[in-house]
C-alpha cells in the first residue's frame, strides 16, 4: 500500500508499506479522507520528540472496515476514529474522562496512522457515521471534538452566558475557525479572530462570520474581551491573551505550538482570570460531533482544501511555507 512517511524533519516521503496486520479486537480500516492536524505539522518540524521518523502521522480520518475481528463492528461499516487509544480501567477512563486516561496511546503517534491507503485500529475506537457522510466531512470529526470539548468546558466556568460575551479567536487555523464557526452557532454575535496570515483572515470573515484582525498591525486593545480562545499556544499568542481578557473573563488554552513559557500571574490573580486547560475531548464528544457536522452546526465546511496522498508532500510543504489559504487541507488516499 501507499503511505505518507515523516522521514526527517521538513521531510515527508511517499513509500510502499505491508498491509497492516488483522489482530484480536481490532479492524482494519480502507482511508478514505485524512486530515493534515497541527500536531503533524509540529512533528514535520521536529518539535515533537513523540513521534520519531519513520512513522505514518495522521489521526483526523474517515474510512471503511475492510476486516474485522469484533463481533461489534462489521466489514463495510463507515467510521471515523477516535485516535486515542485509552485502557478503559484506570481512573479517568472510568469517570467518562477518557481524553485523560493514565495510559493513553495514540494513532499516528504511538503506532501507525492514516496517511495510508489502510491502518488498523481497535474496534473500541471506531465510531460509525451516516451512510450519506462525506469522508472529508466526517474527517474533521476530530479537529472538531476538540472544539466542541473545549467550548463545553469553558461553558461551565464562565460567570455569565456564552452568548453575552465579547470573544476574541487567536489563530485561524482548522481549530480556530472551527471555534469561531461554534462560537456563532452556540448564539455568540461579537467574535473576533486574530490571525497573521492574510489569506487565513479572508477566510475566517467569509466562512465564519466573524472580524478578523491582524495581531501584528492592530494588536487587540487592553482589557477589551470576556473570553479569549488560544488555538495556538505560542508565547506572543499567551500574553496577547493575557493583555486583552478582561478583569473576571476567561482564557482557554487550546494550542500547544510552544511547551512553556511565562504568564501573568499578576493579572490572573488580581483580576480573577480563569484560565483553562483543554485537551482533546470523548468519545460521548465524539458521537456529539459527528451529530453536529451531519446537521451542520459546523457549517458547509467549503473552506477544507484537499489533496491526493501523492498530493501530500507538496501540502505539507504549502502548509509550512503559509501558501495554502484554508485551515484544513485533508488528504485522499484512493
Amino acid at each position: 500500500m501507499k503511505a505518507l512517511v515523516y522521514t526527517a524533519p521538513n521531510e515527508m516521503t511517499l513509500q510502499e508499506r505491508p498491509l497492516p496486520d488483522l489482530h484480536a479486537g481490532e479492524v482494519v480500516l480502507k482511508i478514505d479522507a485524512a486530515g493534515i492536524c497541527g500536531s503533524d505539522m509540529h512533528a514535520y518540524h521536529g518539535h515533537d520528540p513523540r513521534r520519531k521518523p519513520g512513522l505514518v502521522l495522521g489521526h483526523e480520518l474517515a474510512a471503511t472496515v475492510t476486516e474485522s475481528a469484533s463481533d461489534s463492528i462489521g466489514v463495510g461499516q463507515r467510521v471515523t476514529v477516535n485516535p486515542l487509544i485509552t485502557c478503559g480501567v484506570c481512573q479517568y477512563c472510568m469517570q467518562g474522562r477518557d481524553n485523560l486516561c493514565s495510559n493513553r496511546g495514540m494513532v499516528g503517534m504511538s503506532r501507525a496512522g492514516a496517511f495510508a491507503q489502510f491502518m488498523s485500529v481497535p474496534a473500541k475506537s471506531v465510531v460509525p457515521i451516516p451512510d450519506d457522510m462525506s469522508p472529508v466531512v466526517a474527517a474533521l470529526t476530530e479537529p472538531a471534538a476538540t472544539v466542541l470539548h473545549a467550548i463545553n468546558l469553558a461553558m461551565g466556568k464562565m460567570h455569565r452566558p456564552l452568548p453575552e460575551a465579547r470573544v476574541l479567536v487567536i489563530g485561524g487555523g482548522a481549530i480556530g475557525l472551527l471555534t469561531a464557526i461554534l462560537l456563532r452557532a452556540y448564539g455568540c454575535r461579537l467574535v473576533d479572530l486574530a490571525e497573521t496570515n492574510a489569506l487565513r483572515r479572508a477566510s475566517a470573515e467569509q466562512h465564519a462570520g466573524c472580524v478578523s484582525i491582524d495581531p501584528v498591525a492592530h494588536a487587540p486593545a487592553h482589557d477589551s474581551y470576556d473570553f479569549v480562545v488560544d488555538a495556538v499556544g505560542a508565547a506572543p499568542t499567551r500574553n496577547t491573551a493575557f493583555n486583552c481578557v478582561r478583569p473576571g473573563g476567561t482564557i482557554l488554552h487550546i494550542g500547544l505550538q510552544d511547551w512553556s513559557s511565562e504568564i501573568d500571574m499578576r493579572k490572573l490573580t488580581l483580576s480573577e482570570v480563569t484560565l483553562l486547560g483543554t485537551y482533546t475531548y470523548t468519545m460521548a464528544d465524539m458521537y456529539a460531533t459527528v451529530n453536529a457536522l451531519h446537521n451542520g452546526t459546523f457549517g458547509d465546511l467549503s473552506w477544507v482544501e484537499t489533496r491526493t496522498l501523492e498530493e501530500g508532500v507538496a501540502a505539507f510543504t504549502g502548509l509550512d511555507r503559509g501558501s495554502i489559504a484554508s485551515g484544513k487541507v485533508v488528504l485522499l488516499p484512493h
